[in-house]
């Protein structure tokens, strides 16, 4: 089946972003709560100042999504709900972006996946369901997760899996991320945000896109953690793991 990936500039198809966002961050695993999108969308104050990507299926259905902020004059979502580890003066901000809203249909999601994009069953779930333990004060609303029972199963891999597996498996993923590099690289972006499962930043990096940690888990659409993606340092990693994929990445640019 043959899939399309569109930027959606267009207003029917940015509604259907919005309501694939509700689908899954909503009803599918309960991030955030229906009743604060009676619309049946889920917007972001970032939105207006963001690029909007879609994959399309052959029926012309939203089947994936994700965000690329782009506007950094201000301060970007990481940097409001994050308490990051790092000299944030050091980058570029003309340069930098953020990822954000990654959305996958279900029908689109193989089952073992999803523990990757939207974490393992501790991580579905709002932050009053679980009993952590944290060091920073309530009223920053930081928190830090006790322990993670899948962190060893969720790095395993199946040995006879080949590149060419891999990719195929997570083709909706990689789709919207070659994308966002190629939009990047035509922009001269050189660093991305990221707020993601650590899930996600794992099998991002089996295929050589490696994001490092910035900070601790918070409670952002589910527990996730704040990633910084070096463009360059991207480009070498992934030209190291997986050079066929690269290739395609950088086909057009």
């Amino acid at each position: 089946m043959a899939l399309i990936i569109i930027p959606a500039k267009e207003e029917k198809d940015l509604i259907e972003v919005y309501s694939l966002r509700y689908k899954v961050y909503c009803h599918e695993w309960g991030f955030e709560k229906p009743g604060n999108h009676m619309d049946g969308l889920v917007k972001d104050e970032g939105d207006e100042h963001a690029l909007h990507f879609a994959v399309k299926d052959d029926s012309h259905k939203t089947v994936g999504a994700v965000t690329l902020i782009v506007d950094s004059s201000g301060k970007l979502p990481i940097e409001q709900h994050c308490e990051l580890e790092i000299k944030q003066d050091d980058i570029p901000r003309e340069g930098l972006s953020e990822i954000s809203r990654l959305a996958i249909h279900r029908n689109y999601r193989r089952r073992g996946e999803d523990k990757y994009i939207y974490g393992p069953d501790e991580e579905r779930r709002s932050i009053g369901s679980f009993d952590f333990q944290y060091s920073y004060p309530a009223s920053k609303n930081y928190y830090r997760r006790a322990d993670d029972k899948f962190k060893h199963k969720q790095n395993s891999r199946r040995p006879q899996d080949s590149a060419v597996d891999r990719r195929k498996r997570h083709e909706v993923i990689l789709s919207l991320y070659k994308v966002i590099y190629q939009e990047s690289k035509r922009r001269k972006i050189t660093h991305w945000y990221a707020v993601m499962t650590k899930g996600i930043a794992t099998l991002l990096g089996r295929f050589g896109i490696e994001f490092k940690v910035i900070g601790d888990p918070v409670d952002y659409h589910g527990i996730r953690t704040p990633y910084l993606g070096e463009i360059a340092k991207i480009e070498q990693s992934m030209s190291d793991a997986d050079p066929d994929l690269y290739k395609e990445f950088v086909k057009g640019i």
